[in-house]
């Protein structure tokens, strides 16, 4: 039993040092792309309305261009229905935001900057992130540039853009109230926050509602009833004039926006626009591009 004892001991010894001198196994490092290769991913929900992604999305992706010439635009979207939907109508062939990544990377690009068009920073911009952060390892460089409303600046920069181009033709006597999607995610407070500020900033006929969140559309129709509005103006507040903005606003079945106040006693028009039609728009994500490049010093 003794020799036993002593012959495992012996074996496992002779394993122990074979294993403490073996060559440690080789980490492979990720192959990071050459940083004077530049590229600007933009990304977006998407559409298959062809006509609104052409004034909106198109043209915001143009402007980007227009202003990083040293960059290669490039574009993404998030919504895989829509993706397949276009694939498979128009023959359209749009990357979802992990195939954009593989392309990048294969191209070897090895600066980024990534501009969501969303209008907050919810739930897509999130799944945004986690579906890149696999491939900042491939990178020089990745930053990430903001939505649409993100600062207390583009607050004020939106309520700009409402009065000398968005809004301009809006009589005194008529609310325009502005519908949003709205999210379960805790970003939902940018509506009333805009809501609030533009309050503030003396647009006391601009009222700003959701599809899916708060404010409600009851509670809207509380608002300007409260405010002694007659007539209404519905307008989407969202890059793209979708579904959503043809449908859930503008449409004629029981239960749209447009319905619900014309049931209520309004005078009611629906503008088909997206945000994403207006070069104030287009500024704002060419602006966070350049913070996100070159930040702001802090104060």
């Amino acid at each position: 039993m003794k020799k036993i004892i002593t012959l495992v001991l012996a074996v496992l010894t002779v394993l122990t040092l074979a294993a403490c001198s073996a060559p440690a196994a080789e980490t492979k490092t990720a192959e990071v792309g050459d940083p004077a290769k530049k590229a600007i991913l933009v990304v977006s929900f998407g559409t298959s309305y062809n006509d609104t992604r052409a004034l909106t999305i198109d043209a915001i992706e143009k402007a980007i261009a227009d202003e990083y010439t040293d960059y290669d635009v490039r574009r993404a979207f998030t919504s895989q229905i829509i993706i397949n939907k276009l694939k498979e109508r128009d023959g359209l062939d749009i990357k979802n935001v992990d195939e954009a990544m593989q392309q990048l990377v294969a191209d070897k690009v090895g600066t980024l900057v990534v501009q969501p068009t969303h209008i907050m920073n919810g739930y897509e911009f999130d799944e945004m992130k986690a579906s890149i952060e696999p491939y900042e390892k491939n990178f020089d460089s990745i930053v990430y540039s903001a939505p649409l409303l993100t600062s207390v600046e583009d607050y004020m920069a939106l309520i700009e853009a409402f009065e000398n181009e968005i809004a301009v033709d809006v009589p005194v006597d008529t609310a325009l109230v502005l519908m949003g999607h709205g999210t379960e995610h805790f970003a939902n407070a940018t509506y009333a926050a805009l809501d609030y500020t533009l309050k503030d900033k003396g647009k006391n006929n601009i009222f700003v509602g959701t599809v899916e969140s708060y404010p409600d559309l009851d509670t809207v129709i509380k608002h300007v009833k409260d405010a002694g509005f007659t007539k209404v103006i519905l307008e989407p507040l969202m890059v793209v004039a979708g579904d959503h903005a043809n449908n859930d606003m503008a449409g004629d079945e029981e239960g749209s926006w447009k319905t619900t106040f014309k049931a209520e006693g309004f005078e009611v028009e629906c503008v088909l626009r997206g945000l994403g039609e207006f070069s104030s728009i287009h500024d704002m994500y060419v602006q966070h591009i350049s913070n996100a490049i070159n930040p702001p010093a802090a104060e």
